[in-house]
């Protein structure tokens, strides 16, 4: 007996056309243009770029047969494999562009974090800072604070460790700066008592993202730091 043919209609090919034009961009632009990006934008020598390049496609060949089987066993159970599919798609433009710069003093539980939730981390050491073209292709710095105002909203970093040089919160195009509650008073002048203990710091006073004006009043932001600031305030540990 010949089972009946089964159309698919014009939404479900699209659907699937789609996913596939993601998929293969997500897997074959990396591979034409990664080795190029880390030998002529971030300086890494050749050999060193093919071999991460290289393990990446081990880990392809390791991984894919696990998640396969994951599915599978979806399939079997659920009937469905949407759930790994819209939960694949999601994360793949998240993976793609999250590489976080962040200082060398920052909290390591912070780092680990960041890095079990798949985010590519570049440490920025004193000994070996990363360069301008590094800091500028990276897609936001993560950085620890010294006080907050309330008042005016403005947050003061000052250089420790865990905040890291001038140049690494001026060059990436975001900015999250995390702020323990302890750390937020109500006004300026409470904010400058704070910083007066230790005058010989250097002080960054920011109050928002980047923004100024030429001489036709046109607003232009990111000229003199990130175009984009987010500020999380936590409760002290």
């Amino acid at each position: 007996m010949i089972a009946p043919e089964h159309i698919l209609s014009r939404r479900t090919v699209v659907g699937y056309a789609v996913g596939s034009l993601g998929t293969g961009g997500f897997s074959t632009l990396p591979g034409l243009v990664l080795v190029y990006y880390l030998t002529d934008t971030l300086g890494v020598a050749a050999l060193a770029a093919g071999i991460l390049v290289t393990a990446a496609k081990i880990w392809d060949v390791i991984i894919d047969p696990v998640i396969g089987a994951r599915s599978d066993r979806s399939l079997a159970v659920t009937r469905s494999r949407r759930r790994f599919m819209v939960l694949g798609g999601a994360l793949i433009p998240v993976f793609f562009i999250a590489t976080f710069a962040v200082p060398a003093g920052l909290d390591p539980a912070w780092v680990h974090a960041a890095r079990a939730a798949g985010v590519n981390v570049q440490v920025d050491h004193p000994s070996a800072p990363r360069t301008h073209a590094e800091l500028d292709a990276v897609a936001a710095v993560l950085t620890a604070s010294r006080v907050a105002v309330a008042e005016t909203g403005t947050i003061v970093l000052d250089g420790q460790p865990d905040q890291g040089r001038r140049a690494l919160t001026l060059l990436p195009d975001r900015h999250v700066c995390v702020v323990a509650a302890s750390q937020v008073v109500g006004s300026v002048p409470e904010a400058v008592r704070l910083l007066a203990q230790h005058p010989e710091r250097p002080f960054t006073w920011i109050s928002g993202p980047s923004a100024t004006s030429d001489i036709e009043l046109v607003r232009v932001e990111g000229v003199h730091g990130p175009r984009d600031l987010r500020v999380l305030v936590v409760q002290d540990a």
